[in-house]
């Protein structure tokens, strides 16, 4: 069993940056893929970005490409997603998850991800 807790989210203007963390408990963080989803008013979760087990394989939505990064620290157990130039279309619940599976895997659905923290709001406003 994992259990996820995302923070850092916040309202930020447009242009602004924001650095989202997802601390894991539980064993074996370090052996499983880690994602980031979001989910806006209204829409469907969707894919923002996967990073694999050991870190060296990142993956991103189109709509993200260049303006987030995201990294893990298997020693605290904890995944980041670094959101720069943020627009207010960025605007929703963003969640971390972990992936079943490899990285690349079906790495934008649902399904693919077994365990799923609260969320944590990240507002932009224009």
């Amino acid at each position: 069993q994992v259990q996820l807790v995302e923070s850092g989210g916040g309202l930020v203007q447009a242009g602004g940056s924001l650095r989202l963390s997802c601390a894991a408990s539980g064993r074996g963080f370090s052996t499983f893929a880690m994602g980031w989803f979001r989910q806006a008013p209204g829409k469907e979760r969707e894919f923002v970005s996967v990073i694999s087990r050991g870190g060296s394989n990142t993956y991103y939505a189109d709509s993200v490409k260049g303006r987030f990064t995201i990294s893990r620290d298997n020693a605290k157990n904890t995944v980041y997603l670094q959101m720069n130039s943020l627009k207010p279309d960025d605007t929703a619940v963003y969640y971390c998850a972990v992936k079943r599976g490899t990285t690349g895997q079906a790495m934008d659905v649902v399904t693919s991800y077994n365990y799923w923290g609260q969320g944590t709001q990240v507002t932009v406003s224009s």
